[in-house]
């Protein structure tokens, strides 16, 4: 199981699946994961929920979410209805120099890229909204783009996306302060995750977490895993992890400081569950980060 999902985005300069369709037995199996670049999701059926920094949000037909770079985030979808999405993932510092010629539309990508939103979501799109043909655009020219110009066919793709999205979100942003519609459930379960942000550095130790939240070790543990879809025990290491590769990227502290810096003090156990979880130990991760960033100044020189 991969929580911090690297597809290359620093080779492959764009992904892109368009109405990728789970059906009936093939029910899309969720977990808590995150990705190298910034993700945009734009759900065309389905029903389900979204959880992102310890909120949960309702997943319908007509919504879009976006999801930064490293954003730990889970989808739980109902597996007696389709889900047919379409994902887009990219690298924005490859992207960024594109947008300089609009600066409104820069300021926006960037806005995506870095600031704190409000909520990932937008909600209402028709089913033949202004992304349709931006997206049956690329769909189409897919299969005849040469390598040399695939860098430019993505970058007049996000530019004519970003164009369409910016004035969609604007519109959100005051629609969407009044934050996601809850069920009892839910609330509790955020319960459980802000609890855990702050105490994920820690130890796990249920009987403290139940004696705070007044909740049953076997309550707290069940509510958890059917709002969520996965154990308390693997969000806490997903969330490790993810912290993991936001300091190997961000920091020069050594491995065994960063497994300290997450919980986990023994340092062989750390390399093996990060390679576990990741596929790389930590010193292939950060060479790999190394040799990317040296190929970008390469390439800007």
């Amino acid at each position: 199981m991969s929580y911090v999902q690297n597809i290359g985005l620093n080779e492959i300069p764009l992904y892109f699946a368009y109405q990728r369709s789970t059906i009936g037995s093939d029910k899309y199996q969720g977990t808590f994961h995150a990705h190298q670049g910034i993700e945009i999701l734009v759900v065309h059926e389905g029903r389900g929920t979204l959880i992102v920094d310890q909120k949960s949000y309702e997943i319908t037909s007509g919504m879009l979410c976006v999801f930064q770079p490293f954003q730990l985030h889970h989808i739980q979808m109902d597996p007696e209805t389709p889900f047919v999405r379409t994902v887009v993932q990219f690298e924005p510092s490859v992207y960024e120099s594109y947008f300089a010629h609009w600066p409104r539309m820069l300021a926006f990508f960037k806005h995506i890229h870095t600031s704190t939103l409000h909520a990932p979501c937008l909600y209402g799109l028709e089913e033949e909204n202004q992304f349709h043909s931006i997206f049956q655009s690329l769909e189409t020219k897919l299969p005849s783009i040469d390598k040399k110009d695939e860098l430019e066919e993505y970058s007049l793709f996000l530019i004519a996306f970003f164009r369409s999205f910016m004035p969609l979100w604007a519109q959100s942003e005051d629609q969407n302060r009044s934050g996601p519609t809850r069920t009892r459930k839910t609330h509790q379960a955020e319960r459980i995750l802000s609890w855990l942000e702050e105490h994920y550095t820690e130890p796990l130790r249920l009987e403290l977490m139940s004696a705070e939240l007044h909740l049953s070790p076997y309550h707290l543990s069940h509510l958890f895993t059917e709002c969520t879809g996965t154990s308390i025990s693997d969000y806490v290491t997903a969330r490790r992890l993810q912290q993991a590769v936001k300091l190997l990227m961000s920091t020069d502290q050594a491995v065994a400081r960063i497994g300290e810096a997450i919980g986990v003090t023994n340092c062989s156990y750390f390399c093996k569950m990060f390679k576990s979880h990741i596929g790389i130990t930590p010193y292939q991760y950060r060479k790999q980060l190394q040799k990317h960033h040296e190929a970008s100044f390469t390439q800007r020189s």
